[in-house]
């Protein structure tokens, strides 16, 4: 199939803030997109703050520039508006690492459990769950459940492990996790610190255990960029996508942030499914209104109980 075209003579900023006048829509995007992207946002955030905007918004269209499960989220909490994607291959490797039938089939093997559901999975999963929940607010979500409550945590395995460990609260974990995340070489970043011994290391909890264990700060994407705004420190580590720094250094300009390196020698600490999204895309999602999230109003509706409750709770 052949791409759509584009006229190269197109000022694409200029025209993407046109459509977006004329459309009545919005611009989501998430952290980790090309700084491009970024700068071109109306709301620019964690997947948290991306759920609360996109049920807070006026707009008849939103663009959502982050991966499908974002989108969905967005489209759940706005089943009349038109809700559009740069790139429909955008994916998660936590969400397809979860599929739906797997995913009930586990919870059946532990009847009586509340199932704590991360944010990165397909709506068929978060329609299964009792709470959804991100890294921004999880601690928050586990608390709220009883004690004498078994709690099933999914996807990512470990985020979970992260808040056994911080919270003292036994949960059984699904054994996922984010092909970024856990590419992080602690042995490199070990080194790294040897040579800027002056500097911090911020780390997501989607991160591996070692890699955690030499953090300064751990936290979501958003509570690391306020680290960095906030702390003393002139020099900062970081191990989480690389696409916060570009928020970082405009936060912090007079401040030095390195990425934190992949095991292999290659960009593997960059999310490839992020990373699909382009300026030019953007563009043509709100030129065209496509792709569009559809879903089917049963799934959607039992998906927004998960959801509602987290919101509640945030």
């Amino acid at each position: 199939m052949n791409e759509p075209r584009i006229d190269p003579r197109l000022d694409l900023v200029d025209e993407i803030q046109r459509l977006k006048r004329e459309r009545n829509a919005v611009l989501l995007a998430h952290y980790y997109q090309e700084g491009e992207i970024q700068d071109v946002a109306d709301f620019l955030g964690d997947s948290l703050q991306l759920a609360q905007a996109a049920k807070a918004t006026q707009a008849d269209v939103i663009c959502f520039a982050g991966v499908h499960f974002m989108a969905e989220t967005a489209k759940i909490l706005n089943p009349e508006k038109i809700v559009v994607v740069p790139d429909l291959a955008a994916g998660c490797s936590l969400a397809d690492g979860c599929p739906v039938d797997r995913f009930r089939a586990w919870r059946e093997r532990h009847p009586g459990a509340v199932s704590i559901t991360y944010i990165n999975c397909s709506a068929e999963v978060k329609a299964e769950s009792d709470y959804i929940c991100t890294s921004s607010n999880a601690e928050k979500i586990v608390r709220a459940i009883p004690a004498d409550q078994e709690i099933l945590f999914a996807p990512d395995k470990n985020l979970g492990r992260f808040l056994v460990q911080k919270l003292g609260r036994p949960m059984t974990l699904w054994q996922g996790s984010c092909i970024v995340h856990e590419t992080f070489s602690e042995r490199k970043i070990v080194a790294l610190r040897e040579r800027h011994p002056d500097a911090k290391v911020v780390a997501h909890p989607e991160c591996e255990e070692a890699v955690l264990r030499l953090a300064d700060f751990v936290g979501s994407t958003t509570a690391l960029l306020k680290f960095t705004i906030d702390d003393a420190a002139r020099k900062f580590i970081v191990a989480t996508e690389p696409g916060i720094v570009h928020q970082m250094k405009k936060a912090s300009p007079g401040k030095e942030f390195l990425d934190a390196p992949p095991e292999g020698n290659c960009a593997c600490n960059e999310c490839p499914h992020m990373k699909l999204n382009s300026l030019e895309k953007v563009y043509l999602a709100l030129r065209d209104l496509a792709p569009r999230i559809e879903l089917a109003t049963d799934l959607r509706e039992r998906a927004q109980v998960a959801i509602d409750r987290m919101m509640a709770l945030s």
